[in-house]
């Protein structure tokens, strides 16, 4: 019983690409745009934070967040974004893509905005109710992961797919790069009127009172792009893959599909009933763990072991920037002068290292296959971290060297893993289950950049150079880690989702299947 009997889904994998896809690209894209945003915004304001609210006159420095409170505030977030790409994903799986996806929207704009009103005089005031708001937040993005990639994957082409999934996961790119763009304007607009003296020249007033409202008006922003997507993401259809093999409702799904491809579907009721019938098995069941269980350990611990180094780059930026020589010791300016050069330096290293890489993965990844980027982006990163923990005395001296590294680690990790890694997942699961089986391995990454933001990070935190030094080398090993982990994955590139699933039919899935889809692979 092969794919091509349904109408509707052959229809899809052989659709041009037209209008209706790039909306799609752009809607999902937004949302993707919003939630990196919100998660990398905080790092251009925790420094302004901490001298802000936790100032102490006796130690003769700048104010700083406290660890636990630096590390709460930054990793409040992630957590809120594993539990709601569970939640999201299984209600994804359960109520329908479409029905699930506006409420993670009003939940990320109404929790942005919550996240700049944080009120109360004390400092513990001000940072518990950022913290509440912060996890909401996350709990909102969270559910975006799985929807976002499903939808696309439902919707696209299957000489495109890969594409365009990784378009929609790009828009990250773009979300960072506002971040410290954003960041760096709204800094510049308020010392036009408000600049500081120095930290060393006059220790109170280094720190603008008007400080206060610039970090707040940063977070708030992050609800802008949520709103202006929120009416079309209400339009879309339910894909048509969701209607016809998970509700059964072939006619609604040929009307809708038909409506947005421009052509004529004839609805197969009979047919779906049957292919209904021969994929009813469980997430939890021993079909499953034979059919996919595989590829579920892969796409899991891949993810797992990228989001350590990841967002342990990500997030500790802002104690790298001054060994790269990108912002100046702190005690040398004032709280918004500080904002302004580590949003600058975030914003030069996202638009030279992070974003080409997103966009390479999309020019490249129907040419090489997700399977051999993957693999590359994780060697190569291994490689660069390797030579940054073995040479970091010579490279802080050498601040072109060690930046140029930086960059390089950030360009493979986007021209890698960090893109496949949501492509993957989007593509090798049944339909009933895909969206569920997203969210567990996007949340087995988040429990990576969870060791990345609390353990690696506090390796870096006090800028000593052996610890330094023990963090980058573990992070090479993990990534060498992840190199093999991947061979528990397969190329997905140019084949129907229900070939790749084996909700055709087919051989499909994971388990022993692997050699099977790996020689067909090479026939084509």
């Amino acid at each position: 019983m092969g794919s091509d009997n349904l109408a509707v889904l052959n229809a899809l994998d052989t659709a041009r690409t037209q209008w209706y896809h790039v909306t799609a690209i752009v809607i999902a894209g937004m949302g993707f745009f919003t939630d990196a945003y919100d998660l990398f915004c905080i790092t251009t304001i925790s420094k302004l934070l901490g001298r802000l609210y936790y100032y102490d006159p006796s130690t003769g420095k700048p104010g700083k967040l406290p660890v636990p409170v630096n590390n709460t505030v930054i990793g409040v977030a992630l957590v809120g974004t594993l539990c709601g790409q569970l939640a999201f994903g299984w209600a994804g799986d359960k109520l329908g893509r479409k029905k699930v996806y506006g409420v993670t929207l009003v939940l990320m704009v109404i929790c942005a905005i919550g996240s700049g009103l944080s009120f109360g005089s004390t400092a513990s005031s001000v940072i518990t109710t950022l913290c509440f708001f912060r996890f909401w937040l996350g709990f909102g993005i969270g559910g975006d992961y799985p929807l976002s990639a499903t939808i696309m994957s439902e919707y696209a082409n299957k000489k495109t797919r890969g594409a365009f999934i990784a378009a929609v996961f790009a828009m990250q790119g773009m979300g960072i790069i506002f971040a410290g763009m954003v960041s760096m304007i709204v800094s510049k607009l308020f010392l036009m009127n408000h600049t500081g003296p120095k930290f060393v020249d006059e220790h109170v007033f280094s720190t603008e009172p008007e400080a206060d409202f610039m970090w707040r008006i940063v977070l708030m922003l992050g609800s802008l792009p949520a709103i202006l997507t929120f009416y079309w993401r209400m339009k879309m259809p339910e894909t048509g893959r969701y209607t016809a093999l998970i509700e059964g409702n072939a006619k609604q799904a040929a009307v809708d599909m038909g409506r947005v491809l421009d052509i004529e579907i004839q609805a197969e009721t009979d047919k779906i009933s049957d292919f209904k019938a021969a994929n009813s098995y469980g997430l939890v069941s021993n079909e499953f763990f034979k059919r996919h269980g595989y590829h579920l350990i892969g796409t899991m611990t891949t993810w797992f072991l990228l989001d350590i180094a990841f967002y342990s780059q990500n997030l500790a930026q802002k104690d790298i920037f001054p060994a790269m020589g990108l912002t100046d010791k702190p005690e040398h300016v004032s709280a918004l002068t500080e904002v302004f050069q580590t949003s600058k330096a975030m914003f030069v290293v996202a638009l030279l290292g992070t974003f080409p890489g997103y966009w390479f993965t999309v020019a490249f990844i129907e040419k090489m296959g997700r399977f051999n980027i993957q693999l590359m982006g994780f060697f190569m990163m291994s490689v660069f971290m390797f030579i940054m923990g073995v040479k970091y005395e010579y490279l802080k001296e050498n601040k072109l060297a060690f930046a140029t590294l930086y960059g390089l680690t950030f360009f493979f990790a986007n021209f890698g893993p960090n893109s496949t890694t949501f492509v993957l997942p989007a593509e090798l699961f049944p339909t009933r289950l895909r969206s569920t089986c997203h969210a567990i391995s996007a949340a087995s990454g988040k429990a990576g950049a969870m060791v990345g933001a609390f353990g690696v990070q506090s390796y870096t935190l006090s800028g000593d150079v052996k610890k330094i030094k023990r963090a980058m080398m573990f992070l090479a090993f993990t990534n060498l880690l992840g190199f093999a982990c991947t061979f528990m994955v397969t190329e997905t590139k140019g084949r129907s989702l229900e070939e790749i699933s084996g909700e055709d039919g087919g051989v499909g899935g994971g388990g022993g299947h692997n050699e099977t889809q790996m020689s067909r692979q090479s026939e084509d």
